[in-house]
């Protein structure tokens, strides 16, 4: 009968612990991102989006039934824009974001619309066995478009579109 356990627990209870251990639970993730000002106000990152150093963000993790916030944390973006935050846990039962918090510029502080959070998924039970999570840049409005949008534009838009002559 002791033997009989013994093979049981070796080929169920040793391989799930083993599983386990493969998927990392505990291990923390790395969520790596950027911050950018949209210098023309497009709505989306170009060539001439730079980085915004000094900006803050957080990720924050709430529960999907009571929309409560279960984890937060938060960091500063390096010189370049870009950030990355070690988050510890698995949140694959939380709905979580990277979110805007602040932009040090004065004349790029005004959070673009739909580019103001990043969903995230921050689980190690989704398919992909990896350490870092990468988030969409987010990117803050300059309050006045710098003086060469309209020639920017050209090489983004699509050929049909006339909207840049609506805008102002």
């Amino acid at each position: 009968m002791d033997r009989m356990v013994l093979v049981l627990l070796a080929l169920f209870v040793l391989p799930a612990l083993a599983t386990a251990n493969y998927l990392g639970n505990g291990k923390p993730f790395t969520v790596r991102g950027r911050v950018y000002c949209d210098t023309c106000r497009f709505g989306f990152e170009t060539s001439q989006s730079p980085g915004i150093a000094g900006a803050r963000v957080r990720i924050d993790c709430k529960d999907k039934d009571s929309m409560q916030v279960e984890y937060s944390i938060g960091a500063v973006t390096d010189n370049n824009g870009e950030y990355s935050i070690i988050v510890s846990g698995d949140f694959g039962d939380d709905i979580c974001d990277a979110v805007l918090v602040s932009s040090p510029q004065p004349d790029c502080n005004e959070a673009g619309p739909g580019r103001s959070r990043s969903r995230l998924t921050l689980t190690r039970y989704n398919g992909v066995v990896t350490d870092t999570c990468f988030a969409n840049a987010m990117g803050y409005l300059r309050k006045e478009p710098m003086s060469d949008c309209a020639e920017l534009f050209q090489k983004y838009k699509d050929p049909e579109d006339d909207s840049w002559n609506s805008r102002s």
